[in-house]
């Protein structure tokens, strides 16, 4: 509660600037949090998940350049359109397990990229879908609102990423959750208990790439386009860096540790040529010395 406060004071006091960074930062909370569900909670570590952020950012992208101009359908698009990809995608990749079902992910978010890239006529290749305009809400014209400003939609990203929290712990936190945790820790002892694990781990993975859709249809009406980059093996390491981070089977870890590497990138590659290697340095001492992360500190605190 009090970290929400806290963020929704940021629109009153910080520069234009920095409202844009916390609010791609609460987009990239969203997305760490939906892969968190995964690598947390059904002990799946997926390298591929840019794939449902691209996807959703792309499915946003056609259905607002197609003049369609409402929040709750551009969200849906995003958020069906990833779980249409994550589907065959799971069902594939979780005959596999272990480093083998990781370099499977890996591989069908790059064939996705590849597509984005080389499908020009839908995509518009590496140049990507530009031009995406924000959705107007029924009644705050009047008001003279608009999303186009930073507070407002700063606000629309706080409410989302606060739903999209709530949500997901009250997920884990159901007999599905902990029927997910159970499946984790030995899947063969489930099987012998009558539990489906292949149908509970596929709903849990589709359900994670619905939630990455939903921050990719953030991400695409914030930034104004869509780009192949959105679907690239690097956005799926930085939101495995911020699970780390932040700390498995702890929506909240992620969700700090996705600001934490936000601004850690930021500020590096302001002053360092070669950030990426500091922030890798980042992330091995977090792995050596905080194997928990921000919030195994806390609650050691």
């Amino acid at each position: 509660m009090l970290l929400a406060l806290a963020l929704a004071s940021i629109p009153l006091w910080a520069p234009r600037f920095w409202i844009y960074i916390a609010t791609q930062a609460l987009i990239f909370a969203i997305f760490a949090m939906s892969l968190d569900l995964l690598v947390g909670y059904a002990g799946l570590p997926s390298f591929g998940h840019a794939a449902f952020y691209g996807v959703g950012a792309y499915a946003c992208a056609l259905l607002a350049l197609g003049h369609v101009d409402g929040l709750v359908p551009l969200l849906l698009a995003g958020m069906l359109g990833a779980g249409a990809a994550a589907l065959p995608i799971g069902a594939l990749s979780l005959r596999t397990s272990g480093i083998y079902f990781l370099m499977l992910t890996l591989a069908f978010a790059q064939m996705l990229w590849g597509l984005a890239v080389n499908w020009t006529s839908l995509t518009r290749g590496t140049d990507g879908l530009i031009g995406i305009p924000r959705p107007a809400l029924p009644g705050l014209d009047t008001l003279n609102v608009s999303l186009y400003d930073r507070g407002p939609f700063f606000f629309l990203c706080l409410l989302v990423a606060i739903a999209v929290f709530v949500v997901l712990e009250s997920l884990v936190r159901s007999p599905f959750g902990k029927t997910l945790e159970g499946i984790r820790e030995n899947d063969r002892r489930m099987r012998a208990l009558g539990f489906p694990t292949f149908r509970y781990r596929l709903a849990a993975f589709v359900l994670a790439g619905m939630v990455a859709g939903i921050a990719g249809s953030l991400a695409a009406m914030s930034n104004g386009f869509a780009t192949p980059d959105l679907l690239y093996w690097t956005v799926s390491g930085l939101a495995l860096i911020a699970v780390v981070v932040g700390g498995t089977r702890s929506f909240i870890g992620p969700a700090l540790g996705a600001f934490l590497v936000l601004f850690a990138q930021l500020g590096l590659s302001t002053y360092i040529d070669r950030w990426e290697l500091a922030l890798g340095a980042l992330f091995i001492a977090f792995v050596l010395f905080l194997p928990r992360g921000l919030v195994g500190l806390v609650r050691r605190a």
